[in-house]
């Protein structure tokens, strides 16, 4: 099933003000490579790349010598490709996120490139479970079964910045953004006794995705007296 992932704009006020050559999302724990664009180093031309408003030295290249930064957060986390001057950071968290520049100096010139990188943690499965303590009756006539209606809510706890929706089938029905960090979210939905539509709660940010499919069935026989708590199936995406 296509459920169309709502993407958003970057949270992080502090880099919204920043220019950038390019714009990097990945996910924590995973690595990812701030590209120089060239295929090969530009002769033995000083090269730096620096990270965050302090400017932090992470590599210097001079005269064929590479300088590595100390700095904790950046400790055995950089590689960088000698032939095209590209840099790899592995294992990466939240605090690797900000603004990092490239400059070398080219003689009478100097080529500089920057790059906002967002670091994200993976989004938990959604749990999907009933609001409304018994089913209510939309019509007159308590023994029309047609008329039950139930409420669901589905819910998320300790996220930032994503995106939690409904879906029914391939359709949006309703969803919800935010982009404080480690609180819970829910999103209510009425569904009616007997309704075949397929449902399901999706919650993702710009690097990871996952789904909650309600089993509608389970839902009917609850409606209709049974007791137990509804039965979802959740799917993982990346």
């Amino acid at each position: 099933m296509f459920h169309g992932l709502v993407l958003f704009c970057l949270f992080f006020s502090p880099l919204i003000g920043a220019e950038a050559d390019e714009i990097v999302s990945a996910k924590e724990g995973d690595s990812f490579t701030l590209r120089t664009g060239f295929t090969e180093r530009q002769g033995d031309h000083e090269t730096e790349w620096r990270f965050g408003s302090s400017r932090t030295l992470l590599i210097k290249i001079k005269l064929g010598n590479v300088f590595s930064s100390s700095d904790t957060i950046f400790r055995d986390r950089l590689l960088l490709d000698r032939q095209t001057g590209d840099l790899t950071i592995t294992n990466i968290k939240n605090e690797h996120t900000g603004v990092y520049e490239l400059s070398i100096d080219l003689g009478q010139t100097e080529f500089q490139k920057k790059f906002i990188v967002t670091v994200y943690a993976p989004v938990p499965v959604p749990v999907i479970t009933r609001y409304s303590p018994q089913c209510s009756s939309s019509s007159s006539s308590s023994s029309s079964s047609s008329g039950f209606k139930r409420v669901l809510l589905c819910s998320v706890v300790n996220v930032s910045h994503v995106t939690l929706s409904w879906y029914k089938g391939n359709s949006l029905l309703s969803s919800i953004s935010e982009s404080d960090f480690s609180i819970s979210l829910s999103l209510p939905l009425e569904v009616e006794y007997q309704d075949i539509n397929s449902y399901s709660c999706v919650v993702n940010n710009p690097v990871s995705t996952q789904i909650t499919h309600l089993d509608i069935d389970q839902l009917c026989q609850t409606c209709s007296g049974n007791s137990g708590d509804i039965s979802v199936s959740p799917q993982y995406l990346n």
